[in-house]
């Protein structure tokens, strides 16, 4: 099955392709491009709805909320309102949130290392998927 997800049903574990495996579920929220990046703009500290919008460039602001909901309901980040007016609302990782950082960084450092790599092969998919099917 592999390194990163062994087959652990024999000593009575989880198997990760199977759907009730509960770090399956885990792993399913990390496959949302934009929560490594919320995650990612919350590593300095706290900060402010407007202000992750902003540096989130293309996201929209529904997809921020849910994202930021999501994030929130999986204790990843944690969001207080302070009782002014207009209400401030801050957005924190929490320690949980913190501790998924290395795993998110290893693989936006593999996306760096690899994106020329990627790039290119899409484009040759892509080039060869507009061409029409020939006769064998």
């Amino acid at each position: 099955m592999g390194t990163y997800f062994p087959d652990l049903r024999g000593y009575g574990g989880a198997d990760a392709f199977l759907r009730a495996c509960k770090p399956r579920s885990v792993l399913g929220m990390f496959s949302n491009k934009w929560t490594g990046l919320a995650m990612g703009a919350l590593l300095d500290g706290p900060r402010r709805f407007n202000e992750l919008r902003r540096m989130l460039d293309g996201i929209t602001q529904k997809m921020l909320s849910q994202t930021l909901r999501t994030l929130e309901r999986d204790g990843l980040v944690t969001r207080t309102v302070y009782p002014t007016i207009p209400p401030r609302v801050d957005y924190e990782l929490t320690d949980l949130g913190r501790s998924a950082i290395g795993a998110l960084r290893a693989m936006g450092e593999w996306a760096g290392e690899h994106a020329d790599q990627v790039i290119a092969a899409r484009k040759v998919y892509d080039e060869r998927a507009a061409q029409p099917v020939k006769a064998v």
